[in-house]
């Protein structure tokens, strides 16, 4: 991975990270009032903490229950061998497939849980078995945990309450 030249975050910086993780569609114009910037300073501290790494992807939640037939769970994977090798294929392997969107290792007994969306359960079915039927992976557990409800959104990070660096 190559190092990012650092930015300092001072309080307007910490304030235009903030704001752009949960509204990344604001407009410059509208970041630059909240921040008490001018629009030109305003960009360029935003690119500057681009460039730096600091924030590196944007997107919009859409109502998926609105548009298309799915179905969301959440997969635990527990690994026979734990080494470092065996991890590197697993997360290759997880990496391949944009239905498994995010994937945490864990401690504890299970080694992996992702986030997955599919187009149906057996769709999900299919996609854990090709996983799990790849001996190369060295999976010997998968506990498939399908979500039936939704009553809160991951909206971002709470980043004005963590302490920052």
């Amino acid at each position: 991975m190559v190092k990012k030249k650092s930015v300092k975050l001072d309080a307007i910086n910490r304030k235009i990270l903030a704001t752009i993780h949960l509204q990344s569609d604001i407009t410059n114009a509208r970041l630059a009032e909240i921040v008490n910037l001018s629009p030109a300073a305003c960009s360029q501290r935003t690119k500057a903490l681009r460039d730096a790494g600091y924030y590196f992807n944007c997107h919009s939640e859409v109502d998926l229950d609105r548009i298309c037939e799915h179905v969301i769970a959440y997969v635990e994977f527990t690994l026979r061998d734990n080494s470092p090798a065996c991890r590197q294929r697993f997360e290759a392997a997880i990496e391949e497939i944009p239905e498994f969107m995010d994937c945490l290792r864990l401690a504890g007994d299970t080694d992996y849980i992702s986030f997955t969306c599919c187009s149906n359960v057996k769709e999900l079915n299919r996609l854990c078995d090709e996983l799990s039927g790849d001996e190369s992976l060295g999976i010997s557990r998968v506990v498939t945990r399908v979500v039936v409800d939704r009553p809160k959104f991951y909206l971002g990070y709470p980043i004005e309450k963590l302490k920052w660096y």
